[in-house]
């Protein structure tokens, strides 16, 4: 079973939530929907489900279009960021209640409800009410209550959003377990990036109706195609410093001209070497490539701690050059200041450049 998208819109009047997207899903993969809030992602996954009416484009499923198919009709099973559970009904009656349609007989209704509560780990709760259920056990039903009929693929809306951070970490790990022993094509909409790199088989990042890179979590995070992703993958986030390229010479060392006057000769893409002179550029590198020293250097930056903040094993400290904030992850061990004149430089092969256009340039 797959899910293709193409060409997929929806229009809300003059507001165009979903931008003619491409789109496919294949059989057994998850696939994470990423992006800030108001991007289209939960507006795709409901035509996908068949609870918002396409403006244009099709979905096919398995092959066959299905935009003239009602939701009942499509044999997808979705799970909602609130849980809907009937608040009257046991556990076992909630996990049982998509199958009195399908017309089992009680053995057999019975028999999955056992089988789903077992990979759940619902077997000790199946006599309660949702109102005596802890948020991640109440998470759990409404995903049982999902997979319990075997639908053809999974839709998932925020999964994890109303859990702390304790059971988010675990529901992360037992979600993905049961998708991966269930086989089927998944989409999982998220804001939340981490859950999105630690589950999906691909990630596709979206803004504002628009599919802006889909690939695998690594690639996600290592290659970036433009600014946005960059700037949006990542915790904490891409370092981004505005500069104009001055020279490209052997060994695809590049020199900037950084914002604010200071200058930066480092090893870049050897496709940097096609932009003209002058070009206005942005580099990207991440708070973990960056290395504090305190004597200058010719692939660094100068700058002062603003702010330090421990983070257990790590230290984030937050810099300022008069022009740009820059974070770097260094070891807590590390002798810092708030207020010392350190510089900052750029470890090798690391850093991104993206041209005048926000794509990256990369060969």
């Amino acid at each position: 079973m797959t899910i293709e998208l193409q060409q997929l819109t929806k229009q809300f009047g003059q507001l165009t939530a979903v931008d003619a997207i491409d789109l496919e899903v294949g059989d057994g993969e998850v696939l994470c929907l990423l992006g800030p809030s108001g991007c289209g992602k939960t507006t795709t996954l409901r035509m996908i489900a068949g609870l918002e009416w396409a403006t244009g484009g099709e979905i096919k499923l398995a092959g066959r279009v299905v935009n003239h198919l009602a939701a009942r009709e499509r044999n997808v099973a979705m799970s909602f960021q609130f849980y809907a559970l009937y608040p009257s009904l046991s556990v076992a009656e909630n996990l049982a209640y998509p199958l009195y349609a399908e017309g089992l007989s009680g053995a057999q209704i019975k028999h999955k409800v056992a089988q789903v509560a077992r990979v759940l780990q619902l077997d000790s709760i199946l006599n309660r009410l949702p109102g005596q259920l802890a948020e991640g056990e109440k998470q759990r039903v409404a995903v049982g209550r999902s997979i319990i009929r075997e639908p053809n693929c999974f839709l998932f809306d925020e999964p994890l959003s109303r859990l702390d951070v304790t059971l988010r970490e675990e529901m992360r790990g037992e979600i993905k377990e049961v998708l991966q022993g269930l086989k089927r094509a998944t989409v999982i909409v998220t804001h939340d990036q981490l859950e999105a790199l630690t589950m999906a088989d691909r990630i596709a990042v979206m803004r504002a109706g628009v599919i802006e890179q889909v690939a695998s979590p690594h690639d996600i995070f290592q290659m970036p195609e433009n600014l946005f992703v960059a700037g949006f993958i990542g915790t904490p986030g891409m370092n981004l410093v505005s500069a104009t390229l001055t020279d490209f010479g052997q060994n695809n060392v590049g020199t900037f001209a950084v914002e604010g006057g200071q200058t930066l000769t480092i090893a870049v893409d050897p496709a940097v070497g096609r932009l003209e002179r002058g070009a206005r550029v942005t580099l990207g590198i991440r708070p973990r490539n960056l290395e504090i020293v305190h004597e200058s250097v010719a692939d660094g930056l100068s700058s002062v701690i603003d702010m330090i903040e421990p983070m257990g094993a790590e230290t984030l400290a937050h810099l300022n050059d008069g022009m740009h904030d820059i974070r770097v992850v260094t070891d807590w061990r590390a002798p810092l200041e708030e207020g010392d004149h350190v510089h900052v430089r750029f470890l090798p092969g690391v850093t991104h450049v993206f041209d005048a256009h926000e794509q990256a340039v990369r060969s």
